[in-house]
């Protein structure tokens, strides 16, 4: 993969006898989507540059002829009025002739001990690694939302469900906190991951190294990377870093698409435990009447789009020999869309959450239905000295008779719970209230709104807020 331009722009010309044909140039190119990576490309150059000044394999000269010329590429970027040619294939090519043209010779020279193999393997790792900075950002962003909106309704009770079915209550503030927990994780793994993320492959060279006295460790400390890859074949064809990745981000959506399935679950009339915020939703082109959770539908839908690229990042190098494949191009499509997809879902469920009205008196006529405190009949009986499968079988007799009078547990009276347990007594109607039932869950983890109210201290005190 390494090369020499020519004063035409054509990166192979001395070695072939005619010229790369139209289609293959539209084919094989990744100017037009890996320009992306130009400010990295940009940034491992002057690391790279600096080391070989340092180590007398470029003159000083050259050097600040090499950050001159970077200087003024990086503001034509930024302004977006650099020219990308197709010709020159892709985001390293077009940098080092444009570096060129602008300070001759000392441009030809940045590339001496390098190879595009090594090189795009450290761009893409910067890439990553600031990708995942961005992301924990904008996780602890939606987990504060979505503790701020657990404070809120820390005691507003909803039923639990098992199977979408009810079964116990449980407060909406615990519900939450739930998705807090698991966003959290998504934080870590991401922190994880860029330990093997941040290793600089430069120096490899195209597989086997370079003959120049490079210091691989100097470009590191530069570049801000922990260590280096220590195999020069590993460090130019390895892509694990990037699957790995995308394997976090995949978790990350699935518990996107969790929520947002009970968001629209919740929203609908037949439920109506939440509202959403009109920005978020759109109508129908036909039927005035409609809200639609475009937002939480999409992101749903836009999960499988993730877990796509993270099977196409594996089977893309699941046959590959070493060193460094063409097939490598395609990394970079799948993992910038991941990127794209995640950040942007993030930031906007970081806003949506602050925007979700909670309808508290729809989640507690829900919690009336389906029994939800029978557990805790069962446990009262339990402590009053029943083994727990006699109670179990007690209350399930309870509940089939409340079933035939279509009422609650807590509307049965005195005389007819007795019929199905003598231990039942007077005190039986604490713990078959909704507010009683998640009470007596006061224990870390537990859905009691004290026990609520110290698990957000404690997020905030993760989120340093």
């Amino acid at each position: 993969m390494t090369s020499q331009l020519s004063t035409k722009g054509e990166a192979w010309s001395a070695r072939f006898s005619e010229p790369v044909s139209d289609l293959v140039k539209r084919y094989t190119a990744s100017v037009f989507f890996d320009k992306r990576l130009a400010l990295f490309d940009i940034q491992g150059s002057l690391a790279h540059a600096e080391m070989l000044a340092a180590q007398g394999i470029i003159s000083a000269a050259d050097r600040a002829e090499i950050e001159r010329g970077m200087a003024q590429i990086k503001g034509e970027i930024e302004a977006g009025s650099f020219e990308w040619l197709l010709d020159l294939e892709d985001v390293h090519l077009n940098i080092e002739k444009r570096l060129t043209e602008l300070v001759g010779d000392a441009g030809k020279r940045l590339h001496t001990g390098r190879s595009r193999n090594d090189q795009v393997a450290t761009d893409i790792r910067l890439y990553v690694r600031a990708a995942i900075d961005d992301i924990v950002g904008l996780l602890d962003s939606l987990r504060g939302a979505l503790t701020a909106l657990a404070e809120r309704h820390a005691d507003t009770i909803m039923p639990g469900f098992t199977h979408m079915q009810v079964a116990q209550p449980i407060t909406f503030g615990h519900h939450m906190l739930a998705y807090v927990e698991m966003f959290g994780r998504d934080a870590e793994r991401m922190q994880d991951a860029r330990k093997r993320v941040n290793r600089l492959p430069l120096g490899a060279a195209a597989l086997a190294g370079t003959t120049f006295p490079i210091d691989r460790e100097r470009v590191a400390r530069t570049l801000g990377f922990d260590d280096v890859c220590h195999n020069s074949l590993d460090a130019v064809s390895d892509r694990d870093f990037a699957i790995e990745f995308c394997a976090a981000s995949a978790l990350v959506m699935t518990h996107v698409s969790r929520l947002s399935e009970e968001l629209v679950i919740w929203m609908s009339p037949r439920v109506g435990f939440i509202d959403i915020a009109d920005r978020f939703c759109t109508g129908s082109s036909i039927m005035p009447q409609k809200k639609n959770p475009d937002v939480p539908e999409l992101a749903r839908g836009k999960t499988g789009r993730v877990y796509g690229h993270l099977t196409a990042l594996l089977t893309l190098m699941k046959g590959q020999p070493l060193a460094y494949n063409k097939d490598n191009q395609e990394d970079k499509e799948p993992l910038f869309d991941t990127v794209d997809t995640v950040v942007d879902t993030l930031r906007i469920f970081a806003d949506m959450a602050g925007g979700v009205q909670v309808k508290p008196d729809a989640m507690r006529a829900a919690a009336l239905q389906g029994y939800a405190t029978a557990t805790d009949l069962a446990d009262y009986l339990v402590k009053k000295g029943l083994p727990f499968r006699d109670a179990h079988e007690a209350v399930a007799h309870a509940v089939r008779a409340c079933d035939d009078a279509r009422c609650d547990l807590s509307e049965m009276s005195l005389e007819k719970l007795r019929q199905f347990s003598p231990l039942v007594g007077e005190d039986v109607f604490a713990v078959l209230t909704l507010e009683g039932s998640v009470a007596a869950r006061d224990h870390v983890g537990g859905t009691a709104p004290n026990q609520v109210r110290a698990a957000i201290a404690r997020v905030r005190k993760q989120l340093g807020k």
